[in-house]
């Protein structure tokens, strides 16, 4: 029922649907004959569309997300396991046409094959079913699974966790895929969705080492009007908006300890920002 209500909630509160319903709404009072209502909300779209398309706003939103946690200032010598959340494939294409391929989050699955050559002793655990509302599609998971042994990874290593639909499954159900792991767990996933994902880990009793990947920002940029990659600023925005949503709806409802997990409060390795 939560996963429903939030693609349903995530389909209105994302830029172009709030956009979408202003204008809808302006219309509507514009055949009402209430032009002051109309014209407030084609104001109100046009200013948020203005925001997120035509300025770096995103990338102000996303920044602190992407800074909370970094990579191993000095990485461990050897790990338990290696955890790789979903979120780096298109379904669709990958399962009709069988081949593994990527979203702009495909960071994901380099950072986890290089972790896999340098721990090779390593368990990989591939977390992720379908996060899609409809459709008859393969799990993440054997996407991801595809693209690894592709590579030379040995089917042996892989424990594939495919029933996840949003990140708080991806923590409960690979819980039971760690068991008799011995060692530190290292997380991959994108930077601006790790610190929601170590919150929900943590709250399964899963101290991980998180290991960011796919960088949104340069973590650098200020408040001004960019106007070189429109589509781009709106992806950056609706991404960052997404996941500040998503903390305090986890962290609300229970399901996080805190709304913005700490670094002091995942595992004790080092970690730094880069």
């Amino acid at each position: 029922m939560f996963f429903v209500a939030s693609k349903v909630f995530w389909l209105l509160a994302q830029p172009l649907g709030i956009v979408f319903l202003l204008m809808l709404a302006g219309l509507i009072a514009l055949l009402a004959g209430r032009r002051r209502l109309a014209v407030a909300g084609l104001v109100l779209a046009l200013l948020v569309h203005g925001l997120v398309s035509f300025t770096s706003l995103g990338f102000l939103l996303i920044q602190p997300l992407e800074a909370r946690f970094g990579v191993p200032a000095e990485p461990p010598e050897q790990v338990g396991a290696i955890v790789m959340l979903g979120g780096a494939t298109l379904a669709r294409v990958s399962t009709a046409r069988q081949v593994a391929e990527l979203n702009a989050a495909g960071d994901r699955l380099v950072t986890t094959l290089w972790l896999a050559r340098r721990y090779p002793d390593a368990p990989i655990v591939l977390s992720g079913g379908s996060g899609l509302l409809s459709g008859d599609t393969e799990s993440e998971a054997t996407t991801a699974e595809r693209l690894l042994v592709a590579h030379g990874i040995a089917p042996e290593r892989l424990r594939l966790e495919g029933e996840s639909r949003n990140t708080d499954e991806n923590a409960a159900l690979t819980r039971d895929l760690l068991a008799g792991v011995d060692g530190p767990v290292v997380l991959v996933t994108s930077a601006f969705h790790m610190p929601r994902s170590v919150g929900l880990f943590e709250a399964q009793g899963i101290p991980v080492i998180p290991w960011p990947t796919d960088y949104r920002s340069s973590g650098r940029e200020g408040f001004g009007i960019d106007i070189a990659n429109p589509v781009h600023n709106l992806d950056v925005a609706s991404i960052a908006i997404k996941e500040w949503i998503g903390l305090l709806a986890y962290h609300w409802t229970g399901r996080t300890g805190e709304l913005l997990p700490s670094q002091a409060s995942n595992s004790p390795a080092g970690t730094s920002s880069r």
